[in-house]
C-alpha cells in the first residue's frame, strides 16, 4: 500500500513541476518577447549580449542552440531595427556583436519583465521558503547542465549580475 503511494506522489511532484514550468515558461516568453520588440531568439540574444559584448555570432549560436544561418538572420533582424551592431574582432577572421544603446535599454527591459514575471511566481513563498527553493533550484539547473548535451542555453535568460558566473550551478555558464 505504501508503495503505491509513494509513486502516486512522485508522478505528483513531476506533474506540478511540468504545470509550474509551461505556466511560468509561457509568461516568460510573452513577457520578453514584448519588451524585446523580437520574438523567438531576440530576448536571449539582447541578453546574451548585455552580459557577454563582442561575443561572435559562433558563440551566440552556441547560447542560443540555433543554427548558424538562423543565428545571422537574427543579428541582421536585430541590426536592422538598431538594437545590435558588427564590429571587427580581435583577431580580425570574426566580427563582435554588440548592443546599441537602444540595444542595451531592449536588454534591460528583457531582464526586468523576466524578473517581473518570476517574482510573481514566488510571492506567496515565505523567505524560509525561498532559501529551500533556492537550494533545490541549484541542484535541479547542475543536473540539467550534466544531462543536456551544450547547457549553455539553459542559463540563456539569465542576469549574470544577479547570479554571477562564478556561483553559478550550471558550470557551461562560467
Amino acid at each position: 500500500m505504501r508503495i503505491a503511494y509513494v509513486r502516486v506522489m512522485q508522478g505528483r511532484v513531476e506533474n506540478l513541476l511540468g504545470a509550474i514550468a509551461i505556466a511560468v515558461g509561457d509568461e516568460i516568453r510573452e513577457a520578453v518577447e514584448g519588451a524585446a520588440g523580437h520574438g523567438s531568439g531576440g530576448p536571449a540574444a539582447l541578453s546574451s549580449l548585455v552580459d557577454r559584448p563582442g561575443q561572435s555570432i559562433e558563440s551566440l549560436r552556441r547560447t542560443l542552440s540555433l543554427s548558424h544561418s538562423a543565428t545571422v538572420r537574427l543579428v541582421d533582424r536585430l541590426e536592422d531595427d538598431g538594437l545590435v551592431m558588427r564590429r571587427p574582432a580581435v583577431d580580425g577572421r570574426e566580427v563582435g556583436l554588440v548592443l546599441t544603446a537602444r540595444g542595451r535599454r531592449r536588454a534591460m527591459r528583457v531582464h526586468q519583465q523576466r524578473r517581473a514575471v518570476l517574482s510573481r511566481a514566488v510571492a506567496g513563498l515565505s523567505t524560509q521558503e525561498r532559501r529551500e527553493l533556492e537550494a533545490t533550484l541549484e541542484r535541479l539547473v547542475r543536473t540539467q547542465a550534466v544531462v543536456h548535451d551544450d547547457p549553455r542555453p539553459i542559463c540563456r535568460l539569465c542576469e549574470m549580475n544577479v547570479c554571477p558566473l562564478r556561483s553559478c550551478p550550471n558550470p557551461a555558464a562560467r
